[in-house]
This record gives C-alpha cells, sequence and structure tokens, in this order.
C-alpha cells in the first residue's frame, strides 16, 4: 500500500479535493473539510484519518496506530506503519472518516453531495499539452457620422 492507492480511494468519494499543505502534506477536502492526511516526506506518521469514538480507543491500542498529533482530542488516529492495517479493513476507515465529516456539513451541502457521482481520479500526463486560450476580439469603433 502506498500514497498513489490511498489517493485513488480518497478522491473516489464523491467532491473530495486533494490540496498539498504545510509543505510536504497531501490532504483530502470535502467542502473545504478535511477528511484525510498523507505524508509525502519521510515522517513519524505516514496516513491520519478522523475515527469514530469507538474506533478511536480500539485502533490506538494496535501497533503501530497512535492518536493523531494535535488532532487526538478530536479522535483522529494516525498510522506509523503501512502495514498497520489491511487494505480492506483501511479502505472502510477512510470511507467512515469520509462520512464522519461530511455529516457535520450544513444539509444543504450534504444534500449536493449525496446527488453527486463519484469520479475516478484524472490521470496526470508527464508531458501536458499547452492550453490554448481564446482571444478577446474587439469590435471595430465606428467613426462619428458627419
Amino acid at each position: 500500500m502506498n500514497t498513489d492507492w490511498v489517493r485513488e480511494l480518497c478522491l473516489s468519494f464523491p467532491k473530495t479535493t486533494e490540496h498539498i499543505q504545510w509543505g510536504e502534506v497531501l490532504v483530502f477536502k470535502v467542502a473545504g473539510k478535511i477528511h484525510a492526511l498523507s505524508a509525502l516526506q519521510p515522517s513519524n506518521t505516514w496516513l491520519t484519518f478522523k475515527a469514530s469514538p469507538e474506533n478511536f480507543v480500539e485502533l490506538t491500542e494496535r501497533p503501530g496506530i497512535i492518536p493523531a498529533p494535535y488532532l487526538a482530542r478530536a479522535k483522529w488516529v494516525a498510522l506509523e506503519t503501512r502495514d498497520a492495517l489491511p487494505l480492506d479493513e483501511l479502505a472502510r476507515l477512510l470511507r467512515e472518516s469520509y462520512d464522519m465529516v461530511v455529516a457535520k456539513l450544513p444539509k444543504k451541502t450534504r444534500d449536493a453531495l449525496a446527488s453527486a457521482k463519484p469520479r475516478t481520479p484524472r490521470k496526470i500526463s508527464k508531458n501536458p499539452a499547452p492550453r490554448r486560450t481564446a482571444r478577446k476580439s474587439h469590435p471595430k469603433k465606428k467613426k462619428p457620422s458627419r
């Protein structure tokens, strides 16, 4: 399991966006609210996400999983190793994190997300084609009539 796997999974959730923040952290957000973080550079933890209060206690008793620095009071956990959780369990927990964040959003935002179709992430080309921009045409000035 690697960051690409996490990225693909998180971006499959409706209206999830990705951002690089704090210099080296890949942040996954829905409606501007974070639901998962992944370190892009070597660090003490590589993946952080929100957990339910029950899951928080159970997960933090496992080896390789700790209360997330700065976010533990909000019941976030951090994985110290990439093999701390099996893939199927991690996928379920990341979806639960997304769902918990969505549940706290305003009703209008939640309704818009519920009607959105899941998307698959775009593949980024190594050599993107240059964008062509449309030129603005200026209307010809009329000569004043005499």
